[in-house]
């Protein structure tokens, strides 16, 4: 099975960050992702809201850098929660394991107390998209020039903007 999910949004709230008994760090805070489109001609924006959760040195780091309303991308797994709250009652909600992030804010734009980010964070997000947990960027290799077909060998497609499902 394959469980992969991939955001980009604003922090919702500070980094809450403690330490598990064999000392690794576990951060958590909220993550804000929206979605604009035209609905009967009128303009409209959906916002999710979800809780992510950073593990080990990620943790600490985003702690460290990270505010309210930073921007991020995030990889990771979606996690299903349960448990059972204080009346009894059951609990369950969907979060995000992050095992990659990366900051988008600019240096210029850092929110208040984030000093500047380390020069490999600061990447922009086209090429440190490719960056693994490990902290080894992946190298890229520019495709091979393939001679494109001609316009006459291209079919066209008609689909309606309102029948694609996502």
């Amino acid at each position: 099975m394959y469980n992969k999910v991939i955001l980009v949004g604003n922090l919702t709230r500070d980094i809450e960050l403690r330490y598990s008994q064999g000392g690794m760090g576990i951060a958590s805070t909220g993550l804000a992702t929206s979605r604009k489109f035209t609905s009967n001609g009128e303009k409209k924006e959906e916002v999710c809201f979800i809780d992510i959760t950073f593990f080990a040195r990620s943790a600490e780091i985003a702690n460290q850098y990270l505010r309210k309303g930073s921007k991020i991308l995030v990889e990771g797994r979606l996690n299903f929660d349960q448990w059972v709250d204080q009346n009894g009652q059951k609990r369950s909600k969907h979060s995000v394991v992050v095992e990659t992030m990366q900051m988008l804010d600019s240096k210029g734009s850092a929110q208040s107390g984030a000093d500047e980010y380390p020069a490999q964070q600061n990447q922009p997000a086209q090429q440190s998209y490719q960056q693994h947990s490990y902290g080894q960027p992946q190298s890229y290799q520019k495709p091979s020039t393939q001679q494109m077909p001609d316009n006459s060998s291209i079919p066209v497609i008609d689909i309606d903007e309102d029948e694609i499902p996502f």
